[in-house]
């Protein structure tokens, strides 16, 4: 594996990944049997194929899919931290349990990667899948009734509440 990616090279393949979530392919800026996770996809994807009809995926389920930078990319070694944050509505089934619930997300993240010779050999996305169930009207908010249930359902116990003075 190559050393560390020159900032000018990496601000490039960082512009050209969420150019593949948006529909251009990732052929531009990954090894063709890289592997990808992230917390939607079901099993770990292997190969620039995978991805792309992972992303497709994606953006039927929200056709006005738009992912943009949140601060700039960071590079140590061979390993590179995207950040981003990613808007749409979701208008469209996302895979055969989830209907489209007409509800608009706005959820930041990152990628994870490991590059090889400048391209994405392994990357792994992570966001709040919870905030996104928030967000499409599946889960209860944050420090609600219903998340109290839920986590009793969990077997987490109830949790109080501070009391104020």
């Amino acid at each position: 594996m190559s050393g560390e990616i020159e900032r000018g090279a990496l601000d490039a393949l960082a512009e050209r990944w969420r150019r593949g979530w948006q529909g251009a392919g990732f052929e531009g800026c990954c090894t063709p049997d890289v592997n990808y996770e992230d917390p939607v996809a079901v099993d770990p994807l292997r190969g620039v194929e995978a991805l792309d009809r992972h992303a497709a995926g994606l953006r039927g389920a929200f056709p006005d899919l738009r992912i943009e930078s949140t601060a700039p990319t960071l590079v140590r070694g061979v390993h590179a931290c995207i950040p981003w944050r990613v808007t749409g509505t979701h208008r469209g089934d996302l895979g055969a349990m989830l209907p489209a619930t007409d509800r608009f997300v706005a959820l930041h993240g990152l990628h994870y990667m490991e590059l090889s010779d400048g391209a994405v050999r392994r990357a792994r996305g992570f966001f709040d899948l919870y905030d996104a169930g928030t967000q499409l009207g599946l889960l209860p908010a944050r420090g609600g009734l219903g998340e109290s249930a839920l986590l009793l359902l969990r077997g987490f116990g109830l949790r109080r509440r501070p009391t104020s003075p």
